[in-house]
């Protein structure tokens, strides 16, 4: 009869003590994620630990981390681009106000980053 291990393709090797063990290999990917992967990785710890448990057995956490980060620094850079055009803010007023210019843009990146704090990171 296999073990739930051989069914998952898992394989053994005898030790020398007579003992088999599991031929442990990470297929992972290298970890590059930043700060929305740690913001994720930390939410599924706490409030998802089902799911972290899954990931984690299934030697997917580091590749579903990295693509998260990916995914919410690209979000972030549309949607700041986007608001920013929205609201008008140009270097023009950043070289005439710069004070109401950084308050301006300071709102947009607080606001963007909820947005992608919500749909992305906490679900």
């Amino acid at each position: 009869m296999k073990s739930t291990f051989e069914k998952m393709g898992g394989t053994y090797t005898l030790g020398a003590d007579g003992i088999y063990y599991p031929n442990l290999v990470s297929t992972d990917e290298e970890p590059h994620y930043g700060k929305y992967g740690m913001i994720r990785k930390t939410y599924l710890k706490e409030h998802r630990p089902a799911t972290y448990s899954l990931y984690m057995l299934e030697d997917r956490l580091t590749e579903h981390l990295n693509a998260v980060d990916d995914e919410a620094k690209e979000r972030m850079e549309i949607l700041v681009r986007q608001m920013m055009e929205r609201r008008g803010i140009t270097e023009e007023l950043k070289a005439r106000d710069q004070m109401e210019w950084v308050g301006t843009a300071n709102n947009i990146r607080n606001a963007a980053e909820e947005i992608v704090l919500k749909e992305l990171i906490y679900r």
